[in-house]
């Protein structure tokens, strides 16, 4: 094994950026080893969302050297799948992100594949997109959607508009470890001259858009008011055209403060709709401006979620499994309607992810249509998507539960502009039938059933740590645990070591992994939970979820097993996992 002194010097080889350069020279003249060893030890991995991390010198870490490691690695692998290759990519404003798409296109351009470069900053999205209209190879879109400023990523997706999935990250992998010394440092390699191109590509799109989400004619008075935020991000000048496209643009407000792009993110503690406070900014100005709801897309917007004020004047913020049914019924809704209504119903295919609300399969059994679940994570969801178009079904929706919603045939990937604009759409067919987006969420209630969550997380500081836990709780019972508090297991999932109880041979639908950590549970009394190591995050995460006759029901009897794994099965005081 190499020494760190040894790897330091590897690296100062290597990188011709003098500013990183100078990071680890000086971590090296103050003998900070333990730094060193955190950034220069282990090579940044293609993980959950491709490449993902801090902005800083070192292997481990997003700067131009690695991103043009990545590059070169990816450039060979498209080479050698493609003898015509050409590839997408796009970033979003984030400090360097203009920096390494630029890095990125000139290590394409080394190996003779066709680029594709939007010049200016589009939201996700439109790489996926583009990949499909254009036939490209593949796609590079430089962002780190809803992470911390100091944080970037590098997401690659394929040929079919999906994120990759195994074995493209692993082969993706081997060929940058063969491809470490970088042949260019030149970013001004692009001469974009498919500007035009990408503007049609621009105008498809939203064309898309309008094939799913299109506002009918009624009285002026009842046309929605909403605000927006596109969270500081890149997501305001699509969501315009989109709006535009619906004539719905005096109807929009916007939240000032968080309209430009700025990588700073200076009014949210994080950049992420879902964490607490970050609607703040958005609801004061809707309540300035007299209006009930509030959009928000995240900073690269390919995430959306909503707010709505409710009669007593507090605000409702839907939870993404909320939005996901929601959303579910009008896709349901729309298809029905479609052909004037010869569409049959069992041909419709909706998709969720293991972690996200079973209400979603509740609605099918009832409604009839088809539906799947998937692995955590959009690659998952997108590539399933397409197995079923092939096998004859309209898979027109997917969903997760943290707040990523999917709508074809826009893009095989989530899309925050395209949930807004049906949002929107849906939004205001209900108030011009007479009720609300909540009161249309506790009709779905009332029909499908109650469903609750309690979802939460443990910090675990150490894989070695996670890996530990979920062994011990394997081992907990003879093979595995029969009780979680007073309600007895009916049904085991382990993902991790390939055991399904519910399946005749014992093997699991879903694709094992024995190098993450996932266990699905069905209890007595309806509940369902999964817990599993984050790919991403140094987190173990519960997503705990009971279907009851009524809310209050299903919310206690979600939150009494959320207290009973945190007892039984990670027991935080005596394990060294670390409370929120």
């Amino acid at each position: 094994m190499a020494s760190i002194k040894e790897l330091a010097a590897k690296w100062l080889e290597l990188d011709k950026n003098e500013k990183t350069r100078t990071e680890i020279q000086s971590l090296l003249n103050t003998g900070n080893t333990q730094e060193l060893e955190k950034r220069l030890r282990n090579r940044i991995e293609f993980g959950t969302a491709g490449l993902r991390a801090r902005m800083e010198a070192g292997f481990s870490r997003m700067n131009d050297l690695t991103v043009i490691q990545a590059s070169q690695g990816l450039a060979s692998y498209i080479c050698e799948q493609s003898s015509d290759p050409s590839i997408v990519i796009g970033h979003d404003h984030r400090h360097n992100s203009s920096q390494f798409a630029r890095l990125t296109a000139g290590a394409m351009i080394d190996k003779g594949i066709k680029v594709y470069f939007y010049e200016g900053l589009v939201h996700t999205p439109l790489v996926p997109f583009a990949i499909n209209m254009l036939g490209a190879t593949a796609g590079v879109m430089i962002t780190a959607s809803h992470n911390p400023a100091q944080d970037n990523g590098y997401k690659v997706y394929w040929s079919n508009g999906c994120q990759i999935v195994p074995p493209h990250d692993r082969n993706i992998t081997h060929h940058i470890e063969q491809n470490l010394t970088p042949l260019s440092w030149d970013m001004d390699r692009v001469l974009n001259k498919d500007t035009d191109l990408l503007d049609k590509v621009k105008d498809a799109y939203f064309k898309s858009l309008r094939s799913i989400a299109a506002v009918r004619e009624c009285d002026e008075e009842k046309y929605l008011k909403f605000v927006y935020t596109p969270m500081h991000g890149v997501g305001l000048a699509a969501m315009k055209r989109a709006v535009a496209d619906m004539r719905l643009e005096d109807n929009m407000v916007i939240v000032s403060e968080q309209a430009q792009p700025d990588p700073e993110f200076p009014t949210v503690r994080f950049p992420n709709p879902e964490e607490k406070g970050a609607l703040d900014l958005a609801i004061a100005t809707a309540g300035k401006h007299d209006i009930s709801l509030v959009l928000a897309s995240d900073p690269d917007a390919d995430r959306f979620t909503a707010a709505e004020r409710l009669p007593s004047g507090d605000w409702k913020v839907f939870t993404g499994n909320q939005l996901g049914i929601l959303f579910a019924a009008q896709t349901l809704a729309a298809y029905r309607q479609a052909a004037n209504g010869t569409n049959k119903v069992e041909r419709l295919a909706m998709l969720a992810s293991a972690v996200s609300t079973q209400m979603l399969k509740s609605m099918a059994t009832v409604e009839g249509f088809h539906y799947e679940e998937t692995l955590t994570g959009f690659k998952w969801l997108g590539n399933q998507a397409i197995v079923l178009q092939s096998q004859g079904y309209d898979a027109l929706y997917a969903f997760e539960e943290a707040i990523g919603y999917m709508f074809t045939p826009v893009v095989y990937d989530k899309d925050g502009i395209a949930a807004a604009s049906v949002f929107i759409t849906m939004a205001q067919e209900w108030v011009k039938e007479g009720f609300t987006v909540r009161e249309k969420l506790d009709q779905l209630y009332k029909k499908y059933g109650y469903f609750e969550s309690a979802n939460s997380y443990l910090i675990s500081p150490d894989p070695a740590l996670t890996k530990k836990i979920f062994a011990e709780i394997r081992s907990m019972g003879n093979p595995r645990p029969t009780k979680v508090g007073s309600r007895k297991i009916t049904w085991w999932r382990d993902l991790t070591e390939g055991f399904d109880s519910a399946a005749v041979d014992g093997r699991p639908v879903l694709p094992v992994d024995a190098s993450s950590q996932m266990i699905t549970c069905e209890l007595e009394g309806g509940v369902r939970f999964t817990v599993r190591g984050s790919g991403t995050e140094p987190k173990i995460k519960l997503y705990i979820e009971c279907k009851a006759e009524t809310q209050e029901m299903a919310r206690h009897g979600a939150q009494e097993i959320s207290e009973a794994l945190t007892k039984e099965w990670f027991r935080p005081a005596e394990t060294g996992l670390l409370l929120p």
